[in-house]
C-alpha cells in the first residue's frame, strides 16, 4: 500500500523532506519560538490535505499537535494523545511522580526552585549526580546536551545558573550507574491503555557517552522491562505508539524508567525491520480507528546504527569508551539497519552529509572546549 507523504519541518538541518517518498513539503516557523503561527501554517494546510493524519515526528511538533488536537481534528486525523497524557511524558517531573506514585522503579528526582536548594538536593540524592531538564529537547536545543553529570558543588551552581538564565526549569536526580548496555527500551503500541504491540531492545552505545543519545541499537527480548512499561503507559490511559526508556542500575539490576517519548523516535527503522512497522500502524489506527488483522511478531539481534553520529562519537570518544575491534565492528557484520542511508532513497543520506560538514568547524571549537575544561578541571 502506498501512502502519499507530506512533509512538514521547521528546521533547515532537517533531511526527511528530501526523500523521493515525499510529495510536497513545508517548512514552517519554529513550533517552540511561535507555537500559535505554526498551528495556523497546519491549518492552512487543510485547503489541500483535508483528512491527512498528522504525526509528529519530535517533542516540538508533538506539543501544539497535543495541545490543539482539537482544532486540528477538525481537519485532520491527529496521530497524538490528550494534553493531560502528552504533557505528563513531555514534562518530566509528571513522569517520575507518576512512577512514585504507581510503584514502578525510578531515580530519585527532586526539583529545585533555587541555587540552593539544587546544592542542598545533590547532598542529598548524592554525588555524582545529574542536572537534567524538565523539558529534554529545549534543554538540548540551547545546550546541544540532554542533561550535566554533576561531580562536585561548583560544577553543579555554574550549570544550574547557566539553565536558569536559559529560563530552563531544571531537576536534580540520582544518577544510575551502568554502561551504554544498561539502557533499554520498551517500543509498543497501546489502544486504551492496553498493549496490542510490543518489542524491546537493548542500547548498545550512545553519544556522548553514558549521557547521549543512542547510535547503536540491538533487538533483545527483555522481558523485565513489560511490566513496568505497561504499569506507566495503563496509568496514562495512553493510546498510540510509545517508546518507554529504562536503565538498568549496575547496583541491584532493576530497570529503572528513564522517560517516556510519546511519538515515533529516531530508531523506529529497527522495529521495521524486526518485521513491526510502526509508523504504518499509526497512521492505520489514526485513519480508520484499528490495527490491520495480521500476527506480529519481531525479530532479536538485528542492529540499528545511526552511522555518521557512530563513527564521528567513535573518533571523539576513543580514549574513553576503548572497544576492541571486533566489538566496534560486531552492529555493522551482524543484520542491521541504517537511520540513513537507506538503499533506493540517499537524498536525505547525502542532505545529513552536507549539514554534517557545513556544521563541522563549529562542533570542532565545541570539542576543543569541552576538553579543555576536562583537563582543566583534572589539573593536567
Amino acid at each position: 500500500m502506498k501512502i502519499p507523504i507530506v512533509a512538514v519541518y521547521y528546521n533547515k538541518m532537517d533531511m526527511g523532506y528530501v526523500s523521493k517518498f515525499v510529495i510536497a513539503d513545508y517548512r514552517f516557523c519554529d513550533p517552540d519560538q511561535d507555537e500559535a503561527a505554526f498551528v495556523s501554517s497546519l491549518v492552512d494546510l487543510a485547503s489541500k490535505w483535508e483528512g491527512g493524519v498528522v504525526i509528529p515526528s519530535d517533542d516540538a511538533t508533538l506539543i501544539p499537535a497535543s495541545r490543539h488536537k482539537k482544532l486540528l481534528e477538525r481537519h485532520f486525523k491527529v496521530a497524538a494523545c490528550q494534553w493531560r497524557t502528552t504533557e505528563t511524558c513531555i514534562r518530566k517531573k509528571h513522569t517520575y511522580a507518576l512512577a512514585q506514585r504507581i510503584g514502578v522503579p525510578c531515580p530519585r528526582t527532586l526539583i529545585p526552585k533555587t541555587s540552593g536548594e539544587a546544592i542542598d538536593f545533590a547532598e542529598m540524592v548524592g554525588l555524582p549526580c545529574v542536572l537534567k531538564p524538565s523539558v529534554g529537547h529545549r534543554f538540548f536545543d540551547i545546550f546541544r546536551k540532554k542533561m550535566v553529570f554533576i561531580e562536585d558543588i561548583e560544577q553543579l551552581k555554574n550549570a544550574y545558573r547557566r539553565a536558569e538564565e536559559a529560563g530552563t526549569e531544571m531537576m536534580v536526580q540520582e544518577f544510575i550507574p551502568g554502561d551504554d548496555a544498561s539502557g533499554a527500551n520498551y517500543n509498543s503500541y497501546f489502544i486504551d491503555g492496553a498493549p496490542e504491540v510490543e518489542i524491546t531492545a537493548q542500547k548498545v552505545r550512545l553519544s556522548p557517552p553514558q549521557l547521549g543519545f543512542p547510535r547503536v541499537v540491538v533487538s533483545r527480548h527483555i522481558p523485565e522491562l513489560l511490566a513496568p512499561g505497561r504499569t506507566m503507559l495503563q496509568a496514562l490511559g495512553y493510546s498510540g505508539f510509545s517508546c518507554t526508556e529504562f536503565k538498568k542500575d549496575a547496583r541491584d539490576g532493576i530497570y529503572k524508567l528513564m522517560e517516556i517519548n510519546p511519538r515515533q523516535n529516531l530508531s523506529t527503522m529497527l522495529s521495521v525491520k524486526c518485521g513491526i512497522n510502526f509508523p504504518y500502524l499509526t497512521y492505520m489506527h489514526t485513519l480508520n480507528g484499528e490495527l490491520p488483522e495480521r500476527s506480529f511478531s519481531s525479530a532479536e539481534g538485528i542492529y540499528w546504527i545511526d552511522i555518521g553520529k557512530d563513527i564521528i562519537e567513535s573518533i571523539r570518544s576513543a580514549g574513553i569508551e576503548r572497544y576492541s575491534l571486533a566489538t566496534y565492528l560486531r552492529p555493522y557484520l551482524r543484520p542491521h539497519v541504517f537511520t540513513v542511508p537507506s538503499a533506493g532513497d540517499m537524498s536525505p543520506f547525502f542532505k545529513r552529509s552536507c549539514d554534517i560538514v557545513k556544521a563541522a568547524p563549529k562542533y570542532v571549537v565545541m570539542d576543543l572546549l569541552r576538553l579543555n575544561r576536562i583537563f582543566g578541571r583534572n589539573g593536567k
